[in-house]
């Protein structure tokens, strides 16, 4: 199981990106998808997480990113999008998606057993 996040970047505070989570070989659909980061010196944290399609499709953001973030699904793609809005240079980390690969999983997951390369996402002027 590969997983890829892309759409990293530099960009200026209060810009706007959106990451992508695409799997090779297989839909996401079908899956609970978390995102996480991690910034230099500091531990990884929890970002997003959105249950499959088959079961609510629940979202969870974690409360610094609440009014900023949106996490989606591209069901035609079946790919797991972060847009992220009002980009804060507290913001600046390696994004990460990561799932368990359960058919039908909700958030909270409780293992994520698959992870992604990151994608480098710098807020800076």
């Amino acid at each position: 199981v590969q997983l890829q996040a892309s759409g990293g970047g530099l960009v200026q505070p209060g810009g706007s990106l959106r990451l992508s989570c695409a799997a090779s070989g297989f839909t996401l659909n079908y899956y609970a998808i978390g995102w996480f980061r991690q910034a230099p010196g500091k531990e990884r944290e929890g970002v997003s997480c959105i249950s499959s399609s088959d079961s609510d499709g629940s979202t969870y953001l974690v409360d610094s990113v609440k009014d900023r973030f949106t996490i989606g699904r591209d069901n035609a793609k079946g790919t797991v999008y972060l847009q992220m809005n009002s980009l804060k240079p507290e913001d600046t980390a390696v994004y990460f998606c990561a799932t368990d690969k359960i058919v039908g999983g909700g958030c909270p997951v409780y293992n994520y057993d698959y992870w992604g390369q990151g994608t480098q996402v710098t807020v800076s002027s």
